[in-house]
């Protein structure tokens, strides 16, 4: 496609929706949202982005291969529910840890739960883009 204004906004479009995609991610764990949300809104955006400038484009501002961004993503997942293995749990029990921030309470929790949701993050992003680009290179 070849329109200016679309080539504009898109560009603006593409960054607040990335924007977004993260914030439903670290929304996600106590509220609606999360990596499967997140994940689709980034796709989303990237899609948009390859109707815009096209395929190639999309590629190089994707700056890796779709489909290596999903194996990342179940490796990502795999190791956060081993997690709890390691630890003596069933796989994928969620597992917390504190870390001390200085001011008394108890801590920032960081958790493997979060750690698997990056992975379904980054799988639904590498899946979505792997069939989008590929249907946008056929036509």
């Amino acid at each position: 496609m070849n329109s200016l204004i679309l080539n504009a906004a898109t560009r603006v479009l593409v960054a607040l929706m990335l924007l977004f995609s993260v914030y439903m991610l670290l929304r996600g764990h106590n509220e609606p949202g999360g990596g499967f949300i997140g994940g689709l809104i980034a796709a989303i955006g990237f899609a948009l982005y390859a109707i815009a400038h096209g395929t190639r484009a999309a590629r190089r501002a994707l700056r890796t291969d779709p489909g290596r961004i999903a194996m990342a993503g179940l490796g990502i997942a795999l190791f956060a529910g081993l997690g709890a293995a390691l630890a003596g749990e069933p796989l994928f029990t969620g597992q917390w840890a504190f870390i001390d921030i200085g001011d008394g309470s108890k801590g920032l929790p960081v958790s493997t739960v979060l750690l698997f949701d990056i992975g379904v993050y980054l799988v639904v992003v590498g899946a979505v883009l792997t069939l989008v680009l590929a249907l946008e290179d056929e036509v």
